[in-house]
């Protein structure tokens, strides 16, 4: 795949590109961006933006082979773009803050090798195979997150909030994945593990069909409460890990925990109706959340 293949075609500098990209993409993590001092927030968005780059790839590239090359010119433009030769205008955004805040290229490769699952799994065993996923695409974009909210950049973090950060990503996509139920069958993709909907007796046909009334039952609702709870306990796991000194600086994680925490919450509040529906918070009320965790953590 060439390099025009891949490149937008866009009069926008670089950093202009990205921002662009995190802002229309709706997403509660950029509500946390805006909080951060501007090196920081350079940097967290030019990192978001890339993965939203290789995300789009597998959402809205139809077909399979196209989207596998796609995935392909990534994993070599980063490897160039490592070696000094940046391309992509997300890359060009990213490279001058990658050694300040130890994003390597490993990370990167980590996301796109979970959005190269996607293309070829559609369904997850257990949950260890689930997690594999998650990690990939949140547990290891939520150690680079922490890496660059840290204290002191430049200096790796330590264990115990590597730890934090990455049972926070995992969070993070578990709520994700109970809030796309049913997007997510649309696709054909089923990532509540097979495991657990033979537990529950609930069909992969159900979800996958959604027909009337929406493939709604006790079954499936007792499915996702299951969800919900490992969910809470991941959230309480990583609040527990975080140090009390990197508690301020962590406050952007603690922002976006906020919004999606509250978003599980809305889910469960409506039984879970998640087949027909995208469940969301408004933006007014994502900035409200972002805005009011500022403020206690100062």
């Amino acid at each position: 795949m060439g390099e025009s293949a891949a490149m937008p075609a866009t009069a926008m500098t670089p950093e202009q590109y990205v921002q662009q990209k995190a802002a229309a993409s709706g997403s509660s993590f950029y509500y946390a961006f805006l909080f951060l001092p501007p090196p920081r927030r350079a940097a967290i968005t030019a990192f978001y933006a890339f993965c939203r780059e290789v995300d789009d790839v597998v959402d809205e590239v139809s077909d399979p082979g196209v989207a596998a090359a796609k995935l392909a010119w990534w994993r070599s433009a980063t490897a160039e773009a490592y070696a000094g030769e940046a391309q992509h205008p997300v890359l060009r955004a990213l490279m001058p803050h990658t050694a300040e805040y130890g994003i390597r290229l490993e990370h990167l490769h980590a996301v796109i090798d979970g959005c190269q699952m996607d293309l070829t799994q559609t369904r997850y065993l257990d949950e260890a195979a689930l997690r594999r996923y998650c990690h990939l695409v949140a547990g290891v974009v939520g150690e680079v997150a922490a890496s660059i909210f840290a204290t002191s950049a430049g200096t790796p973090i330590d264990a115990a909030t590597r730890r934090y950060a990455h049972t926070l990503g995992l969070a993070f996509q578990l709520t994700n994945i109970i809030r796309d139920v049913g997007d997510d069958a649309r696709r054909g993709r089923i990532y509540l593990p097979v495991s657990e909907l033979q537990r529950f007796d609930v069909k992969a046909h159900e979800l996958l069909q959604r027909e009337a009334p929406w493939g709604y039952s006790e079954r499936f609702t007792a499915l996702m409460k299951f969800q919900a709870e490992r969910a809470h306990a991941l959230y309480d796991e990583a609040f527990a890990a975080l140090p009390a000194t990197e508690r301020r600086a962590q406050r952007p994680g603690l922002m976006m925990a906020e919004i999606y925490r509250t978003l599980l919450r809305e889910i469960e509040a409506e039984d879970f109706r998640v087949l027909h529906q995208r469940i969301s918070l408004t933006p007014l009320r994502k900035l409200w959340l972002a805005w009011k965790t500022n403020w206690r953590e100062r």
